[in-house]
């Protein structure tokens, strides 16, 4: 096939990537629906910019998104990478590679490499704030460990370095400048009210 697509290994279909953004997951909604049970309602964009085309996790699943099997929240994709949405893998196709130098990084505002666990602590964060109609403070320190079953202490280091990985300067309101600059970059979304409802259940 001629231009950027995607070949979901499981089934060998193929679904070109001729908008501008593509949505993934499973739900009904979606442009790609991928049946696995890992992959969520709404689990990634795949966006293209000019000769670029990258992957965005939506943040809204516990099984993350891969790219060659290492997490990501944003990452450009090259020819011949391999997509995991949760257990579905997906390789991509037709992409330039004349254009795609190795040290392009589309990365808006300098967004840093966050490890799945860091996605987990921010997509925790920033729950309460995104959940609800009227403005709501990020989550606290204690409120995070208790959502991801770890220690308060645990997520307090993790904070420590989401702070210097965005040069959130020490002072009031650090957490609440962390969780806007996260929404600003787009690496964590509001979570649509079927998906909460789906999540709580």
């Amino acid at each position: 096939m001629d231009g950027p697509h995607i070949r979901v290994e499981e089934t060998g279909e193929i679904h070109p990537l001729t908008a501008e953004v593509t949505t993934v997951g499973r739900g009904r909604g979606v442009d790609i629906i991928l049946s696995d049970p890992s992959v969520s309602q709404l689990h990634a964009e795949i966006v293209r910019r000019g000769p670029y085309v990258y992957v965005v996790d939506m943040g809204l699943s516990r099984n993350g998104t891969r790219v060659n099997g290492r997490p990501i929240a944003q990452r450009v994709l090259r020819e011949g990478d391999v997509i995991s949405f949760g257990a579905a893998r997906c390789r991509v196709g037709g992409l330039p590679e004349e254009d795609l130098r190795p040290e392009v990084e589309l990365r808006r505002g300098g967004t840093p490499e966050l490890t799945r666990r860091e996605i987990d602590v921010l997509t925790s964060l920033c729950r309460p704030a995104l959940s609800d109609d009227a403005f709501v403070a990020p989550a606290t320190a204690r409120q995070i460990a208790e959502d991801l079953v770890v220690t308060e202490a645990a997520v307090k280091q993790h904070l420590l370095r989401l702070y210097q990985k965005f040069r959130i300067a020490e002072g009031v309101n650090r957490r609440t400048r962390l969780a806007n600059e996260v929404v600003a970059l787009g690496l964590i979304r509001p979570t649509p009210p079927s998906e909460r409802q789906r999540q709580a259940s």
